[in-house]
């Protein structure tokens, strides 16, 4: 080290002493949990009681790869003739997924689901880790564990967690955004554009968060950290039960008063009644500005018309006073007898089916959030950031495995999942969970 000062390195020279250090240290680290590992896989198959039908063939090398690098690791292997399968019980005690440890497992599913691309989270884990894996191993590791992450969020709620408190306003939200797809996922499928040709198909997303204060003048604050996500590919009457597990988990039966926020279509409208009946339903107050627009727009002929700005702040104040009943009767009697009535009705039928919930200066009287901003930012970060990059098309799995594991991670949830899966990997050798 002495002789290295004296030379007075430059950037790069210390950039390749901290690299060839790191690569020192990795190795030596290596060794060791090569060496714990080999010890516990021979514990493990020392003690392993087979079923009966399964046969012993003998010791089988794996090259396992953990985050310090490689190593080979020597395990039983059993085989059952009339089920044709095989099973490795130190695989499963050591929650190997495939050849990686569960801790490399983890850091590469978080960062090719975190990531923009696979390619880019190769480069990351190489560039910050030391860790060499390619993208198309990352993409692999994901897709074998997503169909989990999917699983875990749909997983019974009986009673909430331990330890959730009671909250005194309790929101739900959903929303859906298109993802691109492959063409043979949209086969069949009518699209929305001028050439009616499908270019996305629909993913669910669904968020709880709580409340317990106001501001000082009065608007509604989000608890920190209280927000959780659940997604899905399915369609809505799948969704609906799933964001209901996730409201139960949450403390959907301890809340003083739930609040479901949405956009005001009607499949999440009657979700929303079915999921959770008598729950309070407010339509997003920012669609319900973007209708207003429309209905001037049929109104005036145009939003270039010299009074589509008043008219529109017009709208909004009224909205805010409870007064969407007198805006449409205003605007039909506006409108009647001239040829522009069809059109201004088609579009005030979104006020029509949703008066009692655009009560806006009602709910915001009683501290409640009017907007839906918290999905339509989830909408962004979890579902457009990840899969809406431009060139990206998927498929329905794999788009439904990558958003299952970015809502896990959106919702601190990282811990549970993995010790879950964990305990599943474990309870293939029929013995009690080891995860704490």
């Amino acid at each position: 080290m002495a002789r290295f000062q004296a030379t007075q390195p430059n950037g790069l020279a210390v950039q390749q002493l901290e690299v060839l250090i790191r690569t020192a240290i990795f190795q030596s680290a290596n060794q060791l949990v090569a060496y714990l590992l080999q010890q516990a896989a021979d514990r493990i198959d020392a003690a392993y009681q087979p079923k009966p039908g399964w046969q012993h063939k003998g010791r089988v090398s794996l090259t396992v790869d953990g985050i310090f690098g490689f190593f080979p690791l020597e395990r039983d292997y059993y085989y059952h003739p009339g089920k044709k399968l095989g099973h490795y019980p130190a695989d499963a005690a050591l929650g190997l997924e495939g050849s990686c440890t569960p801790a490399l497992a983890r850091l590469v599913c978080l960062e090719g689901a975190d990531e923009v691309s696979y390619q880019k989270a190769q480069t990351h884990l190489k560039e910050t880790g030391g860790i060499t894996i390619s993208g198309r191993q990352i993409q692999r590791l994901v897709q074998d564990v997503g169909p989990g992450a999917q699983t875990w969020q749909e997983r019974e709620a009986l009673v909430p967690l331990p330890g959730t408190p009671p909250a005194p306003i309790f929101y739900l939200s959903a929303d859906a955004s298109g993802v691109p797809m492959r063409q043979e996922e949209l086969e069949g499928r009518e699209g929305k554009g001028p050439d009616g040709k499908p270019k996305t198909r629909m993913a669910n997303l669904g968020c709880v968060f709580t409340q317990h204060q106001v501001d000082d003048e009065g608007h509604p604050l989000r608890d920190p950290n209280s927000t959780t996500y659940v997604s899905t590919m399915g369609p809505v009457e799948q969704f609906g039960p799933l964001l209901r597990q996730e409201a139960i988990r949450r403390g959907l039966a301890l809340a003083t008063f739930v609040v479901l926020l949405i956009d005001g279509a009607e499949g999440l409208a009657n979700m929303g009644r079915l999921c959770f009946p008598g729950v309070l339903q407010i339509v997003d107050f920012y669609h319900a500005r973007e209708h207003a627009r429309k209905v001037l727009q049929a109104l005036l002929g145009s939003k270039d018309h010299p009074d589509f700005k008043n008219r529109l702040g017009g709208w909004v104040r009224q909205l805010l006073w409870d007064e969407v009943e007198q805006l449409i009767a205003t605007t039909r009697q506006e409108c009647a007898g001239t040829a522009r009535a069809e059109a201004v009705e088609k579009e005030l039928g979104y006020f029509v089916r949703n008066v009692s919930r655009m009560q806006y200066g009602t709910f915001r009287s009683r501290g409640f959030f009017i907007g839906s901003g918290v999905i339509e930012a989830g909408c962004k970060t979890v579902i457009g950031a990840r899969c809406k990059q431009a060139g990206m098309f998927w498929g329905e799995a794999g788009a439904e495995n990558i958003l299952a594991l970015r809502c896990i991670s959106a919702s601190r949830r990282l811990d549970d999942f993995w010790k879950t899966r964990l305990n599943n990997h474990v309870a293939t050798n029929d013995c009690l969970a080891l995860a704490a």
